[in-house]
């Protein structure tokens, strides 16, 4: 009993003693592209904090023309001036999006199509973790509404602009999580049980199957647009705002987790490293392709997943095939790599 009581008065020195080999072990991935961005587009979700600030902060540094997609505008409006004088690029927009809500998405996307002529890139990054039971605006359970049903709706109504802008990238930010978790139609809504951690499990393991899904469209399509979902590893962020023990978790185990830095790392190197096109559709971590679960895997889930968030959210099951259309060109259908 002395023993346990003597490790447990230890652990906090023994883990400061051991933190800067252990983080450099969890934090081994770094994106070493140089390419820089003049005159491309792009839109990062939940950019006023954390790992979305960080990707957003890097892409304005190479020269991008960044859309910090937030639901706390004021927030974002802080973070924007912040990111333009730390990068010098002016070119850092704050737009309100609330997740939660299809109508702000749909009025963000209007917005932003009557803005831009091009997207380049698409950070679907926002997410919520661990949230009491409650349901979004659109009545859908919050983890699933916001993590998958906002960002495919986003997407698809961004599609047409990306395909227009080809080449173009998709990065979905997952979690490691997506190992518990499981797509129970039948519950989708979290109405007959719900436990709020798995719930956020099952919303990550459905970005990985959106972004296998879409992916495999893209390519039957002819689309110069390229697709991939990432894990940003453990990362020091809002995210586990909601739960007093994960605060708890982080603060103990502060030494070992990345910074939101460290955590942005593998959605730059998907949105930013030449030649990463023949690898659309695939799981990253560390930027290293990365092995996901036997459900991640299942393209008849998967396939079934985009149906029913198509029936959901009201879109045709076909749109991406509808947002194609005639109109691309021999040039889009045939470049492949994000030019300098």
């Amino acid at each position: 009993m002395v023993g346990v009581l003597l490790l447990l008065l230890l652990l906090p020195f023994l883990l400061y003693i051991a933190a800067p080999q252990i983080r450099k072990m969890l934090s081994s991935g770094v994106c070493t592209s140089t390419i820089q961005l003049p005159g491309k587009v792009a839109v990062v979700t939940g950019a006023n904090a954390g790992i979305g600030k960080e990707t957003a902060k890097e892409l304005a540094r190479r020269g991008a023309r960044v859309y910090l997609a937030c639901r706390d505008v004021q927030n974002g409006e802080l973070v924007a001036r912040e990111i333009q004088m730390m990068t010098g690029n002016q070119q850092v927009l704050v737009r309100k999006l609330d997740l939660a809500d299809t109508k702000s998405i749909r009025a963000f996307a209007k917005r932003f199509l009557e803005e831009e002529k091009h997207l380049h890139i698409l950070i679907n990054n926002a997410g919520v973790m661990m949230c009491p039971y409650s349901k979004t605006a659109d009545g859908f359970e919050m983890h699933m509404g916001v993590n998958h049903l906002g960002h495919f709706l986003l997407t698809h109504l961004l599609l047409e602009k990306l395909e227009e802008s080809a080449p173009s990238r998709v990065v979905n930010v997952s979690s490691l999580a997506h190992l518990l978790g499981r797509i129970h139609f039948h519950n989708l809504q979290g109405e007959k049980f719900y436990q709020s951690g798995l719930a956020y499990c099952h919303s990550k393991l459905a970005n990985i199957l959106f972004t296998q899904e879409l992916a495999r469209r893209l390519k039957a399509s002819g689309s110069g647009v390229t697709v991939y979902s990432v894990h940003p590893g453990t990362v020091n962020s809002e995210l586990v705002r909601h739960s007093a023990l994960m605060r708890w978790i982080w603060w103990i185990f502060s030494f070992f987790i990345k910074t939101p830095q460290q955590g942005a790392q593998t959605s730059l190197y998907c949105a930013l490293t030449e030649g990463l096109e023949v690898l659309s559709g695939n799981h990253f971590s560390d930027c290293h392709v990365a092995w996901v679960s036997a459900q991640a895997r299942n393209e008849t889930v998967a396939r079934r997943l985009w149906d029913v968030s198509c029936d959901l959210l009201g879109i045709p099951v076909d749109w991406l095939m509808m947002a194609a259309g005639p109109k691309r060109s021999l040039k889009q259908t045939t470049q492949h790599t994000l030019p300098k």
